[in-house]
């Protein structure tokens, strides 16, 4: 089976390439500039030189450490099949123990939490400095306007939305590169924060610098989303961007930077972003600052979906609708996803009303993030084999910078950063549950050989006490092994209710850790009677079970490998296809059986979170009509303590 598809491929290096990478990845840490300086200020105790050449020095040395370094030189190289994320990353370890799954459980939810705050705190931002023109303006209704029109827009896909956009960031980085580079010319003395020393001296002779590092870190929130974002534009295109992207962000930072010490006065609240600008230039700048905070959401949100869609291939999250609205590769859309994330974004808004508000909020959540890549990364590299050595160094060198940020962050918590974290636990519990519910129903998962049943399928097949259920009768199977079969699925045929048929379909759905794989294999395990189909789907590919399995049965119809002529004489004489029936099995531990607290708990859990779970049916996209839904029970082992006895007749 191939795809056919005819993919827009903007993962070689081009001028549309780099352009809807701008569009897509950059948005987020492209518009840090608007509120990473003015949080810096407004956390200070005191106002001089030092906290100036410091922070800047800070600022520098953490775009070019964890930026840089960590994110577009290495992480970027731990790619599953051309796909990014910490769900990616997860897949790409050979050895998925529990804790390596739990860490990516947390590293999820808490960037799922982030793509709520970010959009809130961007668009936030860039509205504020309409007051500058005009105090009265109601920033709230105007954000959320934005905020309809940017979320019906999702529908349409990235590479739409990214090609739209592209050109605006293209101008958004040009201008805050040149209201940089003015300042600097002004003041090129500021160029010396460059220097690590001053980072240094900051760190250690400012006071209440530790704290300040929590503002500082502002300026790379965005480098999780670049990586989550890397199947939607590629690894080259991403890394010839940033090289642009850092310039015009340093110049901004440095040029806030030369214009505070040459203006600031104590006492009188300003933003720098803004302060830099021409006066004949502010109303232009404004409009063009909102253009770029809509487009930092965008990477929010389409990395959402991207980290979301792995989720459900790896069984971390209910399986939800996914929608690929185009032809690129990697570009999917979840209403679901989409609609809640809107809500959720709009009651932030409405909840902080100012974006000065969201910044305590800000920042604490995606810290636990970058741990979280940094253990997985580390893992994944030892377990590649490249040095130890540099295993451990990159291990101690970003726990020990993402450590310290997370220290200075966590004063956010009383002042809003109780917010990201509630959001990240409730994210983190979903998957939890559904991951190790389901790890709980698949230990009590017993499988029988086939060998000993083939003559009972021959049996039934010609059984006429037996009513006919279909001419084919298709069962969904989770055996890997091609001699084996869930004894479910064998009490399905035989014990429940017999089912006879005259043909017997098992088909396995094998999602692999490939995102783009495509193919299938075919096993006539009893020619023209049982006949076992293995799918094997990588996790970006829509799993259309019933149109791959049509394909299929097209495809051996051809070669002469089945007849597809239904089986009732009256039928077959009009030339009637024979009939197919699918059975979807469910499993249910039965109450009489005990299982441990821990055990209950995480079944409970599971319980409530299949609400927002589509059923089997709809996200194997088979035929609902023609669908039967089974519940078989879960036969669990367990010693009888006092067996019941036969009452004694006096």
């Amino acid at each position: 089976m191939k795809e056919t598809n005819h993919h827009i491929n903007i993962n070689k290096i081009s001028g549309a390439g780099l352009l809807v990478t701008l569009g897509i990845v950059f948005g987020d840490i492209g518009t840090s500039p608007l509120y990473t300086v003015k949080a810096i200020i407004g956390s200070a105790k005191t106002f001089n030189e030092l906290l100036i050449y410091g922070a800047l020095s800070c600022i520098f040395w953490t775009l070019t450490l964890q930026t840089t370094i960590k994110y577009v030189l290495i992480t970027l190289q731990a790619d599953n099949k051309g796909e990014g994320g910490i769900f990616a990353l997860f897949a790409l370890i050979r050895r998925k123990s529990a804790w390596a799954a739990i860490l990516t459980m947390i590293g999820g939810g808490a960037l799922l939490a982030d793509g709520v705050i970010t959009p809130a705190i961007t668009v936030t931002s860039s509205i504020e400095g309409l007051k500058l023109i005009s105090p009265g303006i109601p920033v709230i209704p105007i954000v959320l306007i934005i905020f309809v029109v940017l979320f019906f827009m999702q529908q349409f896909g990235t590479n739409v939305v990214g090609v739209a956009f592209g050109p605006m960031m293209v101008v958004w980085f040009l201008m805050i590169g040149t209201l940089g580079l003015s300042q600097l010319m002004i003041h090129p003395d500021i160029l010396r924060a460059l220097s690590p020393v001053y980072a240094v001296r900051f760190l250690s002779e400012y006071p209440g610098a530790f704290i300040l590092l929590g503002a500082v870190f502002l300026c790379t929130t965005g480098a999780e989303a670049l990586y989550s974002d890397l199947g939607h534009c590629g690894r080259k295109n991403i890394r010839i961007s940033w090289i642009f992207v850092k310039t015009a962000l340093i110049l901004n930072y440095f040029g806030q930077g030369a214009w505070l010490l040459t203006n600031y006065k104590a006492g009188v609240e300003v933003i720098p972003f803004f302060a830099i600008m021409p006066k004949w230039f502010l109303l232009s700048g404004v409009l063009i600052a909102t253009a770029a905070s809509v487009i930092a959401s965008q990477a929010l949100i389409s990395g959402s979906f991207t980290l979301l869609s792995e989720a459900v291939s790896l069984n971390f999250w209910p399986k939800i609708k996914i929608i690929n609205p185009t032809f690129v590769r990697g570009q999917v859309y979840l209403p679901f996803v989409n609609w809640t994330l809107f809500i959720m974004c709009s009651l932030v808004v409405l909840f902080f009303k100012e974006s000065s508000n969201m910044e305590a909020a800000y920042g604490l959540a995606i810290t636990i993030t970058m741990i979280m890549t940094t253990l997985l990364l580390s893992y994944y590299l030892y377990q590649k084999g490249v040095n130890y050595r540099f295993s451990i160094l990159l291990l101690l060198v970003f726990l020990t910078i993402e450590g310290s940020f997370l220290i200075s962050n966590l004063h956010k918590f009383k002042y809003g950063g109780w917010f990201t974290l509630l959001l990240a636990a409730l994210y983190f519990l979903i998957m939890f549950s559904w991951y190790f519910g389901r790890k709980i129903k698949n230990r009590r998962i017993s499988f029988s050989k086939l060998e000993g049943y083939l003559g009972a399928f021959k049996d039934l097949r010609v059984d006429k006490t037996v009513p006919k259920i279909a001419t084919n009768l298709v069962y969904i199977i989770r055996a890997n092994k091609q001699d084996q079969v869930e004894s479910k699925v064998l009490y399905s045929i035989f014990n429940k209710q017999p089912k006879r048929a005259d043909r017997y379909w098992f088909l396995h759905v094998d999602r692999v850790d490939e995102p783009n794989r495509f193919d299938y294999k075919v096993n006539h395990i009893i020619p023209g009677v049982l006949i076992r189909v293995d799918f094997h789907i990588g996790f970006k590919i829509d799993p259309k079970i019933n149109l791959y399995f049509k394909e299929i049965v097209e495809d051996l119809v051809k070669s002469g490998e089945i007849k597809l002529e239904s089986s009732y004489d009256s039928l077959k004489k009009h030339g009637y296809p024979g009939d197919f029936k699918f059975v979807l099995l469910e499993r249910v531990i039965l109450r009489d059986f005990k299982l441990t607290n821990t055990e209950n708990f995480i079944l409970t859990l599971r319980s409530l979170v299949r609400h927002i779970s589509i059923p089997e049916e709809r996200a194997l996209q088979l035929d609902s009509t023609n669908t039967i839904v089974e519940q078989v029970p879960i036969i669990l082992t367990q010693p009888v303590e006092k067996r019941i006895r036969p009452m004694k007749m006096s």
